[in-house]
């Protein structure tokens, strides 16, 4: 193993902090200069899990960040003959139907090498439709909805997997809850995933709270476990690749000459730049702003997918607008309370789903009031929670099923002293205005609000 660095490279443990002004840390651990290239350091990664772990197999979707994960598994595997016992590699790959023929063309060349064994589960396992409020979820080869399948059946399609229920409907697993049937006890496995840092500030957290293996996770399925989900206590995921860059994955590709999904090539042609580049179905809260896209480069699927999920024709009309909570928010009505305002947002979600979002959104709150007796205001996000009545709006109108926005990524982006100077600043406007009671807060509110500002964030006197 080589420690010598590129000539301009800073020295290992070097804080990244002052060079990264888009990367404020909060409660977690910095980022550091590392003492070898992304690649050098995924392949050690990937031997390290690969050695400690009985089993293991890669968690591919057809995607440019799972190839990745599947070629340096690949590499370490074939260089290192004290791990080939995992060879061929298995590769599970969870087809969600509504996908372009270019990714059911690249998997199956996948399939087809003699290093791989892959799996193809075509199972109606459950997913997000963001596309609707009345109609939250969807199942991909659903057996009821074989005539409005997308595509046909794979040849390769695997339609059972023992332990998964097909009946009723509501019992189907999601794909993080079926995990532990890929992992039998008593052999500790290893999931690979494609995870990487840039892609949320979820995931960038995630990486950032230990120093040790801080790339290896348990299996924990304890939220939003279903009753059929099973966790044996022996399985981790681990993000091999969790500090590349976009740019690392392509290059990365190009440099060795992998095969990869050429849907990218018809996205890249259509001027649609990498940021926006999918390759699953665009039902879900987030992904729900790139569902022009398919109409766009697939329209042979989209033909499909229009009358595949409900509230698809409107999500695609108005996906990128405050009806689907994006863009500009709605504005409060004068005079309605804060809570008033986001209990008529929760409303408009069907009877079966309005008590998860409610009780999201209670629980963000209660996390709030545990940390601080401060008001929650409409824009400023708090400087020690980053709550604010916008964002439980955004909680309120898209559900965030899967959790995956957080109030304290509000604070990532700015100082704890510029916070305090917005989130008073704020304050002291609604006191001005006397719109306080709007806020619904639980007690009385401060009287100065400069007067709350910790002493070490306060602007000196002259």
């Amino acid at each position: 193993m080589t420690t010598d660095q590129p000539d301009g490279w800073l020295p290992e443990g070097q804080r990244l902090d002052v060079y990264d002004t888009d990367y404020v840390p909060k409660q977690n651990r910095p980022r550091l200069a590392a003492r070898a290239d992304v690649w050098t350091m995924a392949c050690e990664r990937m031997a390290y899990v690969l050695d400690t772990h009985d089993r293991a197999f890669v968690s591919f979707s057809g995607g440019k960040d799972s190839t990745a994960v599947l070629n340096v598994a690949l590499h370490v595997l074939n260089r290192e003959p004290s791990l080939r016992r995992h060879l061929p590699l298995r590769v599970v790959f969870f087809d969600e139907e509504a996908i372009p023929q270019e990714t059911e063309d690249y998997v199956r060349r996948v399939g087809q090498r003699d290093d791989v064994s892959l799996e193809w589960y075509c199972l109606p396992v459950q997913h997000r439709n963001a596309c609707s409020r009345r109609s939250p979820y969807w199942w991909p080869w659903a057996p009821e909805d074989e005539a409005k399948w997308c595509r046909p059946l794979p040849p390769e399609a695997l339609t059972s997997l023992p332990g998964f229920p097909l009946w009723p409907p509501e019992a189907r697993l999601t794909i993080p809850n079926l995990n532990g049937l890929l992992g039998p006890a008593p052999h500790t496995t290893a999931c690979l995933m494609g995870i990487r840092a840039q892609e949320s500030l979820i995931r960038a957290h995630a990486v950032r709270l230990r120093s040790v293996d801080n790339y290896i996770v348990k299996y924990d399925n304890s939220k939003n476990r279903q009753a059929a989900s099973v966790n044996h206590g022996n399985m981790w995921k681990a993000y091999p690749i969790y500090d590349w860059r976009t740019e690392d994955v392509w290059a990365a590709t190009r440099l060795h000459g992998w095969d990869y999904n050429k849907a990218y090539d018809l996205m890249e042609m259509a001027g649609i730049g990498p940021s926006g580049q999918r390759c699953s179905p665009a039902f879900g809260e987030e992904p729900l702003q790139k569902i022009h896209m398919y109409a766009q480069c697939f329209p042979d699927v989209w033909g499909r997918m229009a009358e595949r999920v409900p509230g698809i024709g409107a999500a695609y009309r108005y996906a990128r607008t405050e009806l689907y909570g994006y863009g500009g928010k709605p504005p409060k009505p004068p005079g309605q309370t804060w809570p008033e305002f986001i209990a008529h947002y929760v409303r408009k979600h069907g009877p079966d789903v309005q008590p998860k979002v409610a009780g999201r959104i209670a629980d963000v709150m209660a996390r709030h009031y545990r940390k601080t007796a401060h008001p929650i205001l409409p824009k400023a996000p708090h400087p020690d929670t980053g709550l604010n009545w916008s964002f439980l709006l955004t909680l309120a109108m898209r559900g965030d099923f899967k959790q995956r926005r957080q109030e304290s990524n509000q604070l990532m982006s700015k100082s704890t002293a510029e916070h305090w100077t917005r989130y008073t600043t704020e304050l002291a406007q609604v006191l001005a205005d006397g719109t306080g009671p709007e806020l619904g807060h639980p007690r009385p509110l401060p009287t100065d609000a400069y007067a709350i500002v910790p002493d070490q964030y306060k602007e000196p006197t002259q």
